[in-house]
């Protein structure tokens, strides 16, 4: 295992959300007191809404700045604004809503129209949104430097809108696609690609369940992200996987830690 990848499990789902929680909060409460403006990539799925819950519920939430915290999004299904499919819409319930941002430090993915969209205005969104990550990037670009990044993952590896053996999966140069044909829906995402994704300085995956522990081992040893693209999912100076113990079931006893 690579010495920058960190491994914790947790006894649950519902641990695993409160315990992410806990360390996103003080995780940003570090970088601020350190003089830095948090850059944090938000997820979507059961255990990343969760995990927002429990920071927006947590009697330490006041320890951040959220008014100094810039907010982005991993991916995004490209369905209109409203709908409650949004990884956007139900973040703004779990937590955003109910912190005091600042609404120009938040960047969410671009929406579809009202009649869904075609392919052509999904590609032009993904494009915008690179254009937003250029300009939060500056002279460093294009793609900012993210704090951090979490990351979701399917049963079958994805992670992000990235699926196996996908055009976003060999994706080198954009930082940002309009994913079509996805196996789950909705069908058509815009998502950030694993080289993106690569430029946060720590990478957290957070999975739960069962049906996740194949991939979870296939990625840990060795499996390439062609055919697991969360095996892709690396930050610039430490991975984090952080797994309830069903998730890490499969783990080969010299990467499985204690239990927390």
């Amino acid at each position: 295992m690579n010495v920058n990848v960190q491994i914790a499990v947790h006894p649950d789902k519902n641990v695993l959300a409160a315990a992410t929680a806990a360390r996103l909060i003080t995780t940003l409460a570090d970088l601020q007191a350190r003089g830095v403006v948090p850059r944090v990539v938000l997820t979507g799925g059961g255990v990343g809404i969760a995990l927002l819950r429990d920071v927006a519920s947590s009697p330490a939430r006041d320890a951040v700045d959220w008014g100094a915290v810039d907010v982005f999004w991993g991916d995004e299904r490209f369905v209109p604004a409203d709908d409650a499919e949004r990884n956007e819409k139900q973040a703004h319930e779990a937590l955003l809503d109910r912190v005091p941002l600042d609404p120009a430090r938040v960047h969410p993915m671009p929406a579809a129209p009202a009649d869904g969209g075609t392919a052509d205005e999904a590609r032009s969104a993904a494009e915008d949104y690179a254009t937003v990550l250029a300009d939060q990037a500056g002279p460093d670009g294009p793609i900012p430097a993210f704090d951090v990044t979490l990351v979701g993952m399917g049963e079958e590896g994805h992670t992000l809108s990235v699926f196996p053996d996908s055009p976003a999966v060999h994706e080198q140069a954009a930082g940002v696609v309009a994913v079509f044909d996805c196996p789950k829906p909705p069908p058509t995402r815009i998502s950030l690609t694993l080289a993106a994704a690569r430029r946060s300085r720590e990478v957290w995956v957070v999975a739960a369940g069962a049906g996740k522990a194949p991939a979870v081992a296939g990625a840990l040893t060795g499996t390439p992200e062609t055919e697991l693209p969360v095996a892709g999912a690396r930050g610039t100076e430490v991975t984090r996987w952080l797994l309830d113990t069903e998730a890490a079931a499969r783990l080969p006893a010299e990467l499985r830690p204690r239990c927390t």
